[in-house]
């Protein structure tokens, strides 16, 4: 399976399980990480969530192949069920972050309470050289993470940047070596779990506070400019680059 969902201690650990690509996302997979994080929603048992990559990743983002076969552009659809269920999430989410973790695989941590990362770890945010803009908020929530010059850094040169660098722009709460980090991540959530759970999630309602409302509307706002952006030349242009393993030309763009 592409997706495990695991139970243990009141953790309810959601793992991408796709180790031969990376852990890249299909439609499938955001449909099981949506439903997963219904489940721990629903049921008093899971008092904390838990996400990880097998394999040595996290995740290289989308499997773009699938995406472009199945675009997201239905508001209901896979991929924003499992943006908003992980950003309304009322239960304390905790990430464990090896290898890469590009486009999704980095915006997905900025809905995360608490993030570890291996010391190997790299982050991307390619969005623009794909002819795109940010999704899941991102747009939102790392200017006021980071400031908004590193934001816009990282947003609109897309280039690869390290853990160290996720540490101090403040998403990322420390990084140990890989061979320790799933069981370093699995005994911080089982803390968590521990922990009185309506202290948890009145605290964590507290925290993320009217932001709640600010990152719903900025989801739909970047949804509706990606979709429109996916189907225009520049985006075409990205692609057929990406899949014909050239360098993208997109001077002949205004």
């Amino acid at each position: 399976m592409d997706i495990q969902i695991e139970r243990a201690e009141g953790v309810l650990s959601i793992v991408l399980n796709r180790p031969d690509k990376k852990n890249a996302i299909t439609a499938a997979m955001y449909q099981e990480m949506a439903d997963g994080l219904y489940e721990a929603e629903k049921d008093p048992a899971v008092r904390a969530v838990l996400l990880r990559g097998n394999g040595g990743a996290f995740s290289a983002g989308n499997d773009l192949e699938d995406f472009l076969n199945d675009p997201p552009k239905d508001q209901d659809g896979p991929v924003f069920q499992f943006l908003r269920r992980l950003s309304a999430m009322p239960k304390p989410v905790v990430a464990a972050v090896s290898g890469v973790a590009v486009g999704i695989g980095t915006t997905m941590l900025l809905h995360c309470d608490i993030v570890y990362a291996a010391k190997h770890a790299k982050f991307s945010l390619p969005f623009v050289q794909l002819g795109l803009c940010p999704e899941a908020a991102s747009s939102l929530l790392l200017p006021g993470i980071a400031g908004y010059q590193r934001a816009a850094e990282k947003l609109l040169l897309g280039e690869a940047f390290d853990v160290d660098e996720a540490i101090s722009m403040g998403f990322v709460n420390g990084a140990m070596e890989a061979a320790e980090l799933d069981a370093y991540a699995f005994e911080r959530a089982r803390r968590l779990a521990a922990l009185p759970a309506g202290s948890l999630r009145t605290t964590k309602a507290l925290m993320k506070g009217a932001q709640s409302m600010d990152v719903a509307a900025r989801m739909e706002e970047e949804a509706a400019h990606f979709a429109r952006m996916l189907v225009a030349p520049e985006a075409r242009e990205a692609f057929a680059a990406f899949f014909g393993k050239r360098k993208a030309d997109f001077k002949q763009f205004e």
